[in-house]
């Protein structure tokens, strides 16, 4: 076995799983994870004589995986889904109406590609607003208002209509 090989072997062990978590966060499919941890990881081989020279080798894992991911949601069979039965949707909430994981899976898989990549980055990944704004490759003010619309989308499920919240008086 070569160093090289050894390197990247010991660069992956301990990250696996949270590739797969931050994969399963993104697409909502275990299998579908595993696709794309395997592709980013593959990726990652193929390059990894120069990788394994930056600085922030794991900035370059995840904009590989979130490529692969969004590479995989422009396939078209994706675009398709068909059911026997319409699904039944819970109320949402678990005890003492705590969301429960379910449902916020289900909610971020309704967001669109983006919104979701920028929810996932920020508070899974736990990366900046500057990060998140390199791994997708646009401006921070875009982080800011994809997180903003992406959380109002969430809450306004989660809450269902209702009336709107008074604004408190200027002064």
């Amino acid at each position: 076995m070569t160093s090289d090989t050894a390197s990247f072997r010991e660069y992956v062990a301990p990250r696996l799983d949270g590739l797969r978590r931050t994969a399963y966060l993104l697409c909502g499919d275990w299998h579908t994870a595993d696709d794309l941890v395997s592709t980013a990881l593959t990726n990652l081989f193929r390059h990894w004589r120069r990788v394994s020279t930056m600085d922030n080798i794991d900035a370059y894992v995840r904009r590989s995986l979130l490529r692969a991911w969004l590479n995989e949601r422009r396939r078209p069979w994706r675009r398709e889904s068909s059911y026997d039965v319409v699904p039944d949707r819970s109320g949402g909430t678990g005890p003492d109406g705590v969301p429960d994981r379910l449902t916020i899976l289900a909610l971020l898989a309704e967001l669109p590609p983006r919104r979701r990549a920028v929810l996932v980055l920020r508070y899974f990944c736990d990366l900046s607003v500057e990060e998140t704004a390199a791994a997708l490759g646009c401006s921070a003010g875009t982080v800011k208002s994809q997180c903003s619309r992406a959380l109002e989308a969430l809450r306004a499920r989660l809450v269902g209509p209702g009336p709107l919240p008074k604004e408190a008086p200027n002064g």
